[in-house]
């Protein structure tokens, strides 16, 4: 079973998760944070993942830091249980619409950090949640995971809506790269020979 379990303390955060990549979509959340809760368990759900995440963190002072370490702390768990990436499809892509929103999330699991996220979110909050948030996630999960992540919003005039859709479309995303496929199997999916 691809399975890690992760914990992470600073003097800032203290943060535990579980991940296991061929789950049934199993979410456990408590955060402090219920609307990113909300995008996890698109993630979840959509990735067919079984997540936990517990999170205790500076609320008091703001998000931020709470916000970036579970990014990085989920990206240290994926990469423990992608393991030696032998029979990964490695690439995965996911379009998702919701209502008038729609986005595009590309990934790589190249062994490379890096994020284009292209989102201009309508308004700068959605309920007390810092839009500019859902970026240093991401951006603490791509230098962690070491994968290659595009996020492109295409469309929509609903701040939650588009979030909701780039949650959606990156766990997607993230099931097709991390299914095997079976004319792999003991394979790297690269011509280097290593990722």
């Amino acid at each position: 079973m691809r399975s890690a379990q992760v914990t992470r303390n600073t003097l800032e955060t203290q943060i535990s998760i579980k991940l296991n990549l061929d789950g049934t979509g199993a979410a456990k959340f408590d955060t402090g944070l219920p609307f990113l809760e909300h995008m996890f368990d698109q993630i979840a759900r959509h990735g067919l993942l079984d997540i936990e995440i517990m999170a205790k963190g500076d609320l008091h002072i703001d998000a931020h830091h709470t916000v970036e370490d579970i990014g990085i702390t989920l990206g240290q768990a994926f990469s423990q249980a992608i393991g030696d990436k032998k029979g990964l499809r490695r690439y995965g892509h996911a379009y998702v619409p919701l209502d008038e929103a729609l986005s595009r999330v590309v990934v790589d699991i190249s062994g490379r950090p890096g994020l284009v996220f292209n989102v201009d979110f309508v308004r700068a909050s959605i309920g007390e949640f810092d839009v500019d948030l859902i970026r240093e996630f991401f951006q603490g999960f791509v230098n962690h995971a070491l994968v290659t992540l595009h996020i492109d919003n295409l469309a929509g005039d609903n701040a939650h809506h588009q979030a909701e859709t780039v949650f959606k479309a990156f766990g997607r995303a993230m099931r097709m790269a991390l299914e095997t496929d079976p004319r792999m199997i003991d394979m790297l999916p690269s011509t280097k020979g290593a990722l």
